[in-house]
């Protein structure tokens, strides 16, 4: 029974990419969308029941559907694991799918290419449950490299603009140079261990330990750190970790529906997933926890800083994806697995709240993005301003909001963990609670406070978007405020918590334990009133406020006396910058060198036509030995036999 309802969570999305995707001119608009939303709700309900089997009753299930492929001694099997990690993930993947589904109806209903766009949202919803459901690396890399191709489809799906096309195409590229590592990665643990089967991998973790690879001379490493760091590479790509992270703000070119879809339950949550799923691999590395620890609190607070200067409202919301996902890297970091993972999932219903209330926006607007030309919208959008606040104070971790518990409860992991680079880690989320607090209010007071600077075509002509727009960000907004306070307990605190075995944390990297005497939504939201990160969120809402509403002069002052400052910030430290310099230019320089020296000169001149030259001229010196006169004929062989009388006396 608990195999069935597996493949039906599994499988039903596929079945919707397929009916929508090879019959949507038969099915129509209408019944594209009835068939993948209707699916979603078997695939939900699904995941809802194996979720209830899982977690509430102990049930595991791990099995393989079928062999794959052979080579050798190597099997490769299709097989699914589902222990309460990927329950817990299949559960949300399928809800956050399904309020987008329904979003759609209304936000792409006048697209002409509606059948196509559930197709694709469907299919992108099948490739990450296959990935949270594998229970082998060849599975996993088929969702893994599933998802980074739909997305190309998705951030491209409007490719008659050209800037949608080219933030497709570097997505895709992107993600293929983490990639690299993760098929690395791949590539060491088959060598090493003779499985790529989890069961297989975790259990020989601790003679990885002991094996020592010299990658660079007299620089020894663990195999273990070896490939967790190769498989880190490929999650750096995937959940936009610095310096792969320079994808992530190009994905706002595609629909909102589907940046809601990316941002908050698959693609870019696909990496947290894995490094919290290879516990069993980081826990005998200190390196690669360390790595990812300090990878992870970079980007939590310099990632955040980037939308202090954005006024595309799509793209602040992709800035603070980036941080948060930061954060959860953080947690994985300080073995707070289960910290990470719950942040995960409170993030999933208020990062796609943001998206979907930013969409409503942007319709009524007409497809307007720019904050600058917005203001006072809470009089013409009452729900989606609601709706965006909701969202705005979860995202700023004030209690009691669902994020405030999971950050919370991340920032304390990380500030008793005794990992190397953890007390830089501390500053950076520290000061990161700061940063979100006033970056996401300053879109929040911009768009709908402050005077009106709508375009005079609108004035108007503003009205709350339709109810398939709403309904969605309703049922959001709901876990949203109560999630965090319902699950602390069930997730963090409870012996052996929510996760179980699915992850391991050894002795001494414990720090879930270490947090205080605070367990508990309500002692936690007291003991908020008394800590630094709480009172740096407040300072960032109000920050806000006083510059946004009150003191709106003071970012044009500080651009002026400040130009470096926010020159920096602007050019996002100069990733893109040296990214075009070194690998596009640089590519470009190297193409060019060898097609003029290799090609044309190597291959082209002294190759291809050299040898034809060269045969022209062997030609032509027989032809003059060709002579046709025969006394031509007679000196040769005089000459011919001379040598070889002079041959013989000699020798």
């Amino acid at each position: 029974m608990l195999q069935n309802a597996i493949w039906l969570t599994v499988f039903s999305p596929l079945l919707g990419f397929l009916l929508a995707g090879l019959g949507g001119r038969r099915l129509g608009r209408r019944g594209a969308h009835w068939v993948t939303v209707g699916l979603m709700v078997v695939s939900f309900v699904s995941a809802l029941w194996v979720f209830n089997k899982v977690v509430l009753e102990g049930m595991q299930y791990n099995g393989n559907l079928y062999t794959w492929g052979m080579s050798g001694r190597f099997h490769f099997n299709v097989g699914f694991l589902v222990d309460p990690l990927s329950a817990v993930m299949m559960l949300i993947v399928t809800f956050i799918s399904l309020a987008v589904h329904v979003y759609s109806i209304g936000y792409m209903a006048d697209d002409a290419g509606y059948q196509r766009f559930f197709s694709y949202m469907s299919l992108f919803t099948f490739a990450m449950l296959m990935l949270v459901s594998a229970n082998n690396f060849v599975q996993l890399f088929f969702g893994w490299e599933g998802v980074g191709l739909v997305s190309y489809l998705l951030i491209g799906f409007w490719f008659h603009k050209e800037s949608a096309a080219a933030g497709s195409l570097k997505a895709f590229l992107v993600n293929r140079a983490g990639d690299v590592g993760f098929i690395l990665g791949m590539a060491a643990i088959l060598d090493y261990v003779g499985t790529l089967d989890y069961s297989g991998v975790f259990a020989s973790a601790p003679s990885l330990a002991t094996q020592t690879l010299t990658i660079f001379p007299s620089v020894p490493a663990s195999a273990v750190t070896v490939i967790s760091l190769l498989l880190f590479l490929g999650a750096m790509g995937k959940s936009a970790q610095v310096p792969l992270h320079v994808w992530l703000p190009e994905s706002m070119e595609g629909p909102t529906p589907i940046s809601a879809l990316i941002h908050a339950a698959t693609m870019v949550t696909a990496g947290v997933f894995m490094v919290t799923r290879m516990s069993p691999l980081y826990e005998y590395s200190q390196v690669a926890l360390s790595v990812v620890l300090v990878i992870g609190a970079t980007g939590a607070l310099f990632m955040g800083l980037l939308a202090f200067v954005e006024f595309d409202i799509k793209r602040i919301i992709a800035y603070s994806t980036m941080s948060q996902l930061g954060y959860m890297m953080a947690a994985d970091g300080a073995s707070a697995y289960s910290a990470g993972i719950f942040h995960l999932l409170t993030h999933a219903c208020f990062k796609a709240l943001l998206f979907l209330a930013a969409g409503s926006v942007i319709i009524a607007l007409h497809h307007e993005q720019d904050l600058r030309r917005m203001g006072n919208l809470k009089r013409y959008l009452p729900w989606t301003y609601a709706c965006f606040l909701v969202g705005a104070l979860a995202l700023s971790a004030i209690p009691p909001f669902s994020g405030f518990y999971s950050k919370e409860a991340i920032i304390e992991a990380v500030r008793h963990s005794t990992i190397p680079g953890a007390s830089y880690a501390y500053g950076c989320l520290l000061l990161g609670a700061f940063v979100t607090g006033y970056y996401i209010f300053r879109a929040f007071f911009m768009a709908f406070h402050t005077e009106e600077r709508l375009s005079v075509s609108l004035r108007g002509r503003v009205n709350e978007t339709a109810w398939t727009l709403r309904g969605p960000m309703l049922v959001l907004a709901v876990p949203s405020v109560i999630l965090g306070g319902l699950w602390i307990s069930w997730m963090l605190y409870q012996t052996p918590g929510l996760l179980g075995s699915s992850v391991l944390v050894l002795p001494q990297d414990t720090t879930m334990t270490s947090m205080g005497s605070f367990h508990g939504s309500l002692a936690m939201a007291l003991h908020a009133i008394t800590t630094l990160p709480f009172w740096l969120s407040i300072a960032g809402v109000v920050s806000a406020w006083l510059v946004v509403v009150v003191l709106p002069n003071i970012p044009v002052l500080l651009q002026r006396y400040l130009p470096w400052l926010y020159r920096i910030l602007v050019n996002q430290y100069g990733f893109d910058a040296f990214n075009w310099l070194v690998f596009v230019r640089g590519g470009r320089s190297l193409s060019d060198f060898f097609y003029h020296f290799a090609d044309l000169k190597m291959l082209d001149h002294f190759m291809v036509d050299g040898s034809g030259r060269n045969v022209n001229r062997i030609a032509k010196w027989m032809r003059a030995l060709q002579s046709g006169y025969l006394y031509h004929y007679v000196l040769v062989m005089i000459i011919g036999l001379a040598a070889f009388l002079i041959w013989l006396i000699l020798v």
